[in-house]
């Protein structure tokens, strides 16, 4: 069993940065690989960015290449979402998930626990 607790939302301007946090439960972290996805209102669940267990592998939805960053920190079973040059496009509850395998998914049907998530709003 994995507990999933994001922090790190909230509301800042067109071209700002955040940075989201998951903190996972559990000593078996290291096994797990992990995503964030996010919703909009009004709109479904989707993915954003995944990496595998040890962190060698990591993927990125299109919409945010080259602008959100994926990391995680093993020891600290944490992983992290470093989001820059937001866009008011990007406002939307954002979860993590996480996958008992070693390789990540960008399917959230693949996912096996989630967090509560947290809101990040972009305002232009």
């Amino acid at each position: 069993q994995v507990q999933l607790v994001e922090s790190g939302g909230g509301l800042v301007q067109a071209g700002g940065s955040l940075r989201l946090s998951c903190a996972a439960s559990g000593r078996t972290f290291g096994n797990y690989a992990m995503g964030w996805f996010r919703q909009a209102p009004g709109k479904e669940r989707e993915f954003v960015a995944a990496i595998s267990w040890s962190g060698s592998s990591t993927y990125y939805a299109d919409s945010v290449k080259g602008r959100f960053t994926i990391s995680r920190d093993n020891a600290k079973t944490t992983v992290y979402l470093q989001m820059n040059s937001l866009k008011p496009e990007d406002t939307a509850v954002y979860y993590c998930g996480a996958i008992r395998r070693a390789r990540a998914s960008i399917d959230e049907r693949d996912y096996d626990y989630w967090g509560q998530g947290t809101q990040v709003t972009v305002s232009s």
